[in-house]
């Protein structure tokens, strides 16, 4: 079983340490350990500094381990929850669904319209999940055309939408 409850500053290094789990998933999953940086840890504290401590929220286990970490970026009419990780070992618990919906519930609370989620393209553990927990509105796609050359292998053919081919 686990607790959710709000952001304390003595979760810091656990909550780099999830926030490094999700970054070394992008690694895998885009296969460019290159994603994050040298230091990807200290993107959870620029993520803390820009939200607050007041929009994130952590999942504690029984024995007081930190097994997951969601945030809000909260807008005028609309909300973001903008990070969800679950550490590996405790994932298909529902801790990721009870962070999203804590973190919902803050948004609605706040007077947000809507929720939005941006999973990786090629993150469709992610996007099932999300779709999952009724996240099914298409709202906006993010489209990219590479203007630098890069690794070939960097991005794979195959995904269909709107009857075309596109690269993840």
């Amino acid at each position: 079983m686990v607790t959710i409850r709000s952001y304390e500053p003595r979760d810091l290094e656990a909550c780099r340490s999830l926030w490094l789990e999700l970054t070394d998933w992008h690694r895998e999953i885009y296969e460019s350990p290159s994603i994050g940086g040298d230091d990807p840890g200290r993107f959870f504290d620029e993520h803390l500094e820009r939200v607050g401590a007041g929009n994130i929220w952590v999942a504690e286990d029984d024995g007081g381990q930190l097994v997951g970490l969601a945030g809000l970026i909260s807008g005028e009419s609309s909300a973001e929850l903008e990070p969800l990780v679950v550490a590996s070992g405790h994932r298909s618990r529902g801790v990721g669904r009870k962070l999203a919906e804590t973190v919902v519930a803050s948004a609605r609370r706040s007077g947000a319209r809507t929720v939005e989620v941006r999973p990786a393209a090629r993150n469709a553990q992610a996007i099932r999940f999300f779709h999952g927990i009724g996240f099914d509105v298409l709202g906006q796609l993010e489209l990219r055309l590479d203007l630098v050359e890069r690794e070939p292998e960097l991005w794979r053919e195959g995904e269909r939408l709107a009857d075309r081919t596109f690269r993840v």
